[in-house]
Parts: C-alpha cells; structure tokens; sequence
C-alpha cells in the first residue's frame, strides 16, 4: 500500500497536478519557553510522508534554538514557518539528537537559511557511512517526492565532544549532554534548566515500539537511568506524545530493551538459531504497539547478533 500511494504520488507529478504537502504539525507548548511537534505513529510512509518523529524548540528573548529537524526537507521547512508564527525571534541554532534519518534529513532547509548545527562529532562517521547511503537511497523510493534526488546529508557546523556543551540564551540556559554511544553513537539530549524539561531524542519512545538498530542496547538502559538523575518534571521523547511522569514513562522503554536482552541472550546460552529464538519467544506484551511489525523481528535479531558477541567475550 504503501509503495503503491508513492507511486500514484509519483504519477500525479509526472502529469504536472499540483503536490499537495498536508501534514498537520501543531506546536504544543509544555514549557515557559519549550515547544514540540509530535510525529505520527509507526514507521516512515509515503502516507504520513515521513512525519513520525518529534522535533523540539526553546523560544528566548534572544532567539530560538531547535532540538531535530524532523525527516524530510519538506518538513524542515514547515517545522521553521510553524515557529514563525510563534515567535518573531531568530532561529539561532539546530541540536541534532543524533543522526537517524527521521531526525536530521530536514536539516537541509535550516542550512538553506543559514541556520547553525550542532551535534556530537561521532556524527560524522555516521553521516559517511554505507548505511546512511543505503538509508538515503530507500528514503528516496519509499518518501518520494518528499525526499529526492535534491535531498542531501547534512553535516554539522559544530561537532561537540563528549563534554557536550552548556549556554544562556535570552536567560534561559541550555545543556546539551552527550549519553551515546546508545541507541546511537552520537546520542545528545537538551537539558532547558529553567523549564525542567529535557529534550531527550530516540532514548525514550512512547506508545510504539523503539526503534533498536545497531544500538548498544547495555549502554542504553544506563543511559536511562542518566535520564532520570536529571530528575526533570518533563521529557519529550523522539517518538510519542510528551511524558509528564519520566519515572513511570522511561518503564515501557526500558522493560522493552530489558526483555530483549534476556530473551536473546537466554536463546543464545541454549545454542538457538535467531529463527528457533524468534519463534519461541512470547511477544504478546508488545505485539499490539504500533511499529512493531516493522521493527521487532530486527530488533530482536540485532540483539541477539550483540549477546552472540557478549558470550564469546
């Protein structure tokens, strides 16, 4: 379904009819000065063209710096108009959580404006690597027109070292605080003090399954308990609607990776194929969250490649 709806995209283009872009993104304010856009559920799609991570900003008297840029330059552009019309204040600069293509592809349109980036400088290996291509390349098929021939990686102005950064702003202060290498190597999240919220990308998904990867799934759970120490009364997740209760939040996220880890690792202590382990694993817990089609069965096998490699340690 998903292919086809490209495709008639594709078509309609072809024939010179008018590409419609209607994606509804409403800033939610859940700060004195921090807003976020909330990204649909579920998997990146012609239908939902890509929208389905969240993207934050932090408005000062002096300016707004952006935390993500959302997954397509077409959504870049519409995450800066909605915050004109916010504010009349410049976007100073982008933070980028990390460099997962639902997060940085819309970076294009802030640099097309001069905009400032920042990430951490494991970014960078990143950003040069066959699987960033391999991403790029299946976006263009499966994002089309949305993400094109015209949609290039974007690197950062500033690569941050692993002491992060800390800033004031219009009075309000910002830390960047670098927790990878977790579910990515270049893992940051953004700290605005005086609000009490943090900005804390794909360490926490709410109401879908997490996207796993190549993640180091034991450095992310210590990640989360990082999280917590900050003790902030909100987190915005990369995915799902803004957490008012971390404590209980951070729960699905982390039992998740949790029941990953002893699931694989238990099937690969018994000498399991990964398929023997797939099957004999009850996934009714998760089973029903969106995402979980799509991402499970590779999360699960990246796990159990990574507790294959721990047990020959």
């Amino acid at each position: 379904m998903i292919r086809l709806m490209s495709r008639l995209v594709a078509l309609l283009l072809l024939v010179g009819a008018p590409l419609v872009h209607a994606i509804d993104m409403k800033p939610v304010q859940v700060g004195a000065h921090s807003w976020y856009v909330l990204g649909k559920a579920g998997m990146a799609s012609a239908v939902n063209e890509g929208f389905m991570s969240n993207a934050g900003f932090v408005v000062t008297d002096e300016g707004v710096v952006v935390l993500d840029a959302l997954g397509t330059p077409v959504l870049g552009a519409q995450l800066i108009e909605e915050i004109g019309k916010i504010t009349d204040k410049p976007i100073r600069r982008v933070i980028v959580s990390h460099y997962h293509a639902d997060h940085y592809y819309g970076l294009q349109a802030f640099k097309e404006r001069g905009i400032e980036i920042w990430a951490h400088k494991a970014g960078q290996g990143i950003l040069a690597s066959e699987e960033a291509q391999a991403r790029l390349e299946q976006r263009r098929r499966d994002l089309f027109p949305f993400v094109d021939e015209n949609t290039v990686p974007t690197p950062a102005d500033v690569w941050l070292d692993d002491d992060g950064a800390e800033f004031t702003l219009g009075g309000v202060t910002m830390r960047v605080i670098y927790v990878g290498p977790t579910h990515s190597p270049d893992d940051v999240v953004l700290h605005v003090v005086e609000d009490d919220i943090v900005f804390a990308g794909d360490l926490l998904f709410r109401g879908r399954v997490p996207f796993v990867g190549n993640a180091n799934t034991r450095e992310w759970l210590k990640a989360l308990d990082r999280l917590l120490e900050i003790d902030a009364k909100i987190l915005i997740p990369g995915h799902g609607p803004v957490s008012k209760n971390p404590q209980a939040d951070l729960v699905m996220t982390r039992d998740y990776l949790r029941f990953l880890r002893e699931a694989m690792g238990e099937a690969v202590d018994q000498l399991k194929s990964f398929d023997e382990a797939y099957a004999d694993t009850d996934w009714s817990a998760w089973e029903k969250l969106p995402a979980f089609r799509e991402a499970n069965r590779l999360n699960a096998y990246n796990v159990f490649i990574q507790m294959e490699q721990a047990s020959l340690r």
